[in-house]
């Protein structure tokens, strides 16, 4: 059975890739609906919701994830993603930092927290955030742009 859904997510990924998501949908249905504990799925699904707008949808699905694995990267991360989305910040950053206690190391967590501090107007914790994903990964490119953006806006709001 796990090859069988191996090769049904990977047949999903490939539908998703060239833009056919309801027939990916389809097929994660289908692996769900025999495992409906599959991690994998339940993401993957969740991440085609939130790519077709269909957000709430989405995180109900991460929560269901989060039930089964509450230190699941993946599914925090994603959560967050759609919560800052909804412009739901607080609770974004509510799921970062959950995904930061799982790995410290995450720069896209500290960067995605960057992001929604820089929203709440905290620009100098979300430097500090974007500053510590750069120490991770050097080459991340939305910590770099974001970090200029917000030490830009910093300046910018003490010249006034």
């Amino acid at each position: 059975m796990d090859k069988e859904f191996t090769e049904m997510l990977s047949q999903a990924f490939e539908l998703c890739e060239d833009g056919n998501y309801l027939e990916a949908l389809n097929l994660y249905d289908s692996v769900i609906k025999k495992d409906p504990t599959n991690m994998n799925a339940l993401i993957d699904k969740a991440v085609t919701l939130q790519n077709l707008g269909k957000v709430n949808q989405s995180i109900r699905l991460y929560d269901k994830a989060l039930k089964i694995n509450p230190k699941n990267l993946d599914a925090l991360l994603n959560k967050g993603s759609a919560l800052h989305t909804l412009e739901k910040y607080s609770e974004a950053i509510k799921c970062y930092d959950l995904a930061i206690k799982v790995d410290r190391q995450s720069a896209m967590a500290l960067a995605y927290k960057g992001l929604s501090l820089g929203e709440l107007g905290n620009l100098r914790e979300a430097i500090k955030h974007f500053k510590k994903a750069l120490k991770i990964d050097q080459d991340y490119d939305l910590a770099n742009i974001s970090k200029k953006l917000a030490q830009d806006l910093l300046k910018k709001s003490k010249t006034l």
